[in-house]
């Protein structure tokens, strides 16, 4: 494949496959009996993905070689005249990034979910790229996947293997985090609050290279597959690849220490719970982020007959609910469908709440009950107030827009709390060596230095056109990645990163030079696909050694990088 005797597609996805074993240090391959790949809707693959995609069409051989199926879409393509959506031809570019997934022989089952569709093997390696997808399946299944992006993934479909590393090694699936938690935990959301509230404690001295992986002590001796999802997709929101919770996953494995400790306590779910709580008008509630599960939409269906037999309706589609058609297919058949359809419910299929673009002439305030879609609803990708709470009161709020009157929230930037940073001003030399790629032979950049010790998530919290970081509490908050080189410890978040990434080099608004302290899955495939000078596993830590601002030079010769300080800032 490298050679190129199977065509330039599968070329680019071997080189991939390669420079992301050389990164991780793998000695092996492994192969992967399926994967899911990432990147779909027009507002979060954006022109990065398109031209991606068009760059590898008219291939013949360009066909994955195992099972591979595809991520939710940012539309019901059937009813986009109840969703209003007032984006410039979003439904023709839509279908052209299907279309061209599916010409790579890939299933366009457009679920975020793949774990509750009847997936056949739910054992064994997978090339997983969409996080909650790659939480769950690690955490209660026997599917085993490192947290792949959405290129990662794909390179790996075409190929059918993946460098041996990460999660594959059962060395690296030990918890780091310790979580007791001394609250009831009664309802989905409680459990979705809890995910969401771990990944917010994480500080940065924490040594947690393969991202975030709790034990979770003191949860109640039943849990529903809604409450075990809830979890794990909110403890994704800050790259958690898996968790153990005791008494609802296998025994999490002994370990000497762990890298922090916490306690969330009644008060701590109940402030979250207040914080947020709506207040001012909601426009919209939106269900099932991620994708809701059989449960779920007849858990609302229920709330929401009981308002019907009262003679109430749900007045202008008010909530929708966002379903896989696999499990929209099942709730048309036991009826749960008529029900939500007569209570004036608008249900979606083959979408998402955080992947879709709403008309903001109707909609600035949405009400959830997952800290999924209310993290990256909040961001930039829709930069919209977003409030949360139960499925009951989300239905209830659906029917009645008067329990919360006035005027609506706005996201107030100056409020953000700071994201914990250990950075401190360095003065005098500094030189250290690391590693390059093995795609990349030789090259030298100097510019000025973007630093931070905290990850960067690039979807939703760095302008697509601009480059700027928009994430308030962030240390680089309001700076731009342009022209710069740019040191970080990895990407967090999304796995649809490289795509944004893509799309800023495209146009010449990305980094000139990206440094990763740890192996980053999220960010290296853009640099290998387009030639970006990338480098990485140093021995000094450059995200706490160089300064915001310092002029830096950086090299590459024969696999060797130099990074070294010229003037500090």
């Amino acid at each position: 494949m490298l050679a190129g005797s199977m065509g330039p597609t599968k070329q680019k996805a071997a080189r991939l496959v390669v420079d992301l074993a050389s990164t991780a240090g793998a000695s092996e391959f492994i192969e992967v009996e399926n994967a899911h790949v990432s990147g779909v809707s027009v507002i979060t693959g954006g022109h990065g993905l398109r031209r991606f995609l068009a760059d590898l069409s008219g291939d013949p051989d360009g066909k994955v070689t195992i099972p591979t199926t595809l991520n939710s879409a940012g539309c019901d393509h059937e009813k986009m005249d109840e969703m209003g959506i007032d984006h410039p031809d979003f439904l023709e570019q839509q279908f052209e990034i299907v279309h061209a997934y599916s010409e790579l022989g890939i299933e366009a089952t457009l679920s975020c979910t793949p774990y509750d569709r009847g997936v056949k093997d739910d054992e064994g390696i997978g090339s997983w790229a969409e996080s909650n997808a790659v939480c769950f399946s690690n955490s209660y299944t026997s599917l085993i996947t490192n947290r792949e992006s959405g290129l990662s993934a794909l390179a790996t479909a075409l190929t059918g293997w993946a460098p041996k590393w990460g999660l594959h090694l059962g060395e690296n699936r030990v918890p780091n985090i310790l979580v007791n938690v001394k609250c009831s935990m009664s309802d989905p959301t409680d459990w979705s609050i809890l995910g969401d509230w771990i990944g917010k404690q994480i500080r940065p001295e924490w040594n947690l290279p393969w991202g975030p992986m709790p034990r979770i002590i003191g949860l109640p001796d039943w849990a529903s597959f809604e409450m075990r999802k809830a979890l794990t997709a909110a403890a994704a929101n800050y790259g958690s690849p898996m968790l153990w919770a005791d008494g609802h996953t296998a025994k999490a494995p002994p370990v000497d220490e762990y890298q922090g400790e916490l306690t969330f306590t009644e008060e701590d779910l109940a402030e979250r719970y207040r914080e947020l709580a709506p207040s001012g008008q909601v426009d919209l509630v939106v269900i099932g982020c991620p994708q809701a599960s059989v449960g779920e939409a007849r858990a609302v269906a229920a709330s929401a007959r009981a308002r019907m037999e009262l003679g109430e309706i749900i007045p202008n589609q008010r909530l929708w609910v966002f379903m896989s058609a696999h499990n929209h297919d099942l709730i048309s058949a036991d009826g749960t469908l008529d029900i939500l359809e007569e209570s004036g419910a608008l249900v979606l299929r083959d979408t998402c709440p955080e992947v879709t673009p709403y008309n903001r002439d109707r909609y600035n305030h949405l009400l959830t009950n997952s800290l999924k879609a209310e993290h990256y609803l909040t961001s930039g990708l829709n930069r919209m107030p977003t409030s949360v709470a139960s499925i009951q009161e989300c239905v209830a709020h659906a029917f009645d827009p008067t329990l919360t009157e006035g005027q609506r929230p706005e996201l107030n930037k100056a409020g953000a709390k700071p994201i914990p940073s250990s950075k401190e001003h360095r003065e005098g030399k500094f030189e250290t060596t690391g590693s390059g790629i093995p795609s990349q032979s030789e090259w030298k950049v100097t510019g000025k230095a973007m630093v931070t010790d905290v990850p960067i998530t690039y979807l939703g919290y760095v302008n697509r056109d601009t480059g700027v970081i928009e994430e308030p509490g962030h240390p680089l908050d309001g700076e731009s990645v342009g022209d710069t080189v740019l040191i970080y410890p990895k990407g967090s978040g999304s796995t649809v990163a490289p795509f944004v990434l893509m799309g800023l080099l495209y146009t010449g608004m990305g980094p000139k030079a990206i440094v990763n302290r740890d192996v980053c899955p999220l960010t290296l495939p853009a640099a290998s696909l387009l030639g970006v000078p990338y480098a990485h596993g140093f021995d000094d830590d450059p995200t706490m050694e160089v300064n915001p601002g310092d002029e830096v030079e950086i090299s590459l010769v024969d696999g060797v990088t130099i990074l070294k300080v010229l003037n500090r800032a």
